[in-house]
């Protein structure tokens, strides 16, 4: 479904990507390891259109992902890659609710249809009773359920996660961690995690090791764990 062929990034005169290449099939959960300064987040913002590469390309079904326009992009974006943050970026001053239904709204979305997938979506991820709580109102564990339900509202072909439980206690971190697996089963959802926490790579059909941005290793796991 997505392959990312070539690409190479640098901030000045610091490369922190070196000529990466990386296929990723339709319903595969992929963690990507490996010690900070890797380049594992840079890589994660390129596959999902946040940042452009100085060299290489991004592939969709084929198709560049950077040939096209601002405009057109953002509207890829919007509709086809869902992501999950270390730290959830719930906005304040909106409910559950109208946080999880603001990219369906972004995306032209009618706003009873919005809410209301949004509200399934919460109550998948066993939020029904907080749909109408503003974040402060969440606990860390509701807010980042929350921020997975934003993710999935547009329905997308891939979820990026970077670092999604690394700032959350062990209890909530092995909730999400069981959310994030019973999803690809239950709606054969593709994600990309970046992480620190084994626990959490565990849960990968696939891991990827980064060092120095390179990729330096695959390990493809001998039996998938299911929730």
């Amino acid at each position: 479904m997505i392959e990312i062929r070539n690409v190479t990034k640098a901030y000045g005169p610091l490369t922190v990507l070196h000529d990466i290449s990386l296929s990723i099939p339709e319903g595969e959960i992929m963690a990507i390891v490996g010690p900070s300064g890797a380049g594992k987040t840079t890589l994660l913002q390129i596959m999902g259109t946040l940042d452009r590469p100085d060299s290489g390309s991004v592939f969709f079904d084929g198709k560049d992902a950077f040939r096209l326009k601002d405009r057109e992009l953002s509207k890829f974006r919007n509709l086809n890659i869902g992501f999950i943050f270390q730290f959830h970026q719930l906005l304040p001053e909106f409910s559950a609710r109208e946080n999880v239904a603001m990219p369906a709204l972004i995306a032209g979305k009618k706003k009873k249809a919005a809410f209301d997938e949004a509200e399934r979506l919460l109550d998948l991820l066993g939020l029904a009773d907080r749909i109408n709580h503003k974040p402060a109102e969440l606990s860390g564990g509701e807010k980042q359920r929350a921020a997975i339900a934003r993710a999935l509202i547009n329905n997308p072909r891939i979820v990026l996660a970077d670092e999604p439980t690394g700032s959350l206690d062990s209890h909530n971190r092995d909730e999400i961690r069981e959310i994030i697996a019973s999803l690809r089963e239950s709606l054969h959802q593709t994600f990309v995690i970046v992480t620190h926490d084994p626990h959490v790579a565990s849960i990968a059909d696939r891991t990827v090791t980064m060092e120095d941005g390179r990729i330096t290793g695959e390990v493809l796991a001998e039996v998938k764990n299911f929730v």
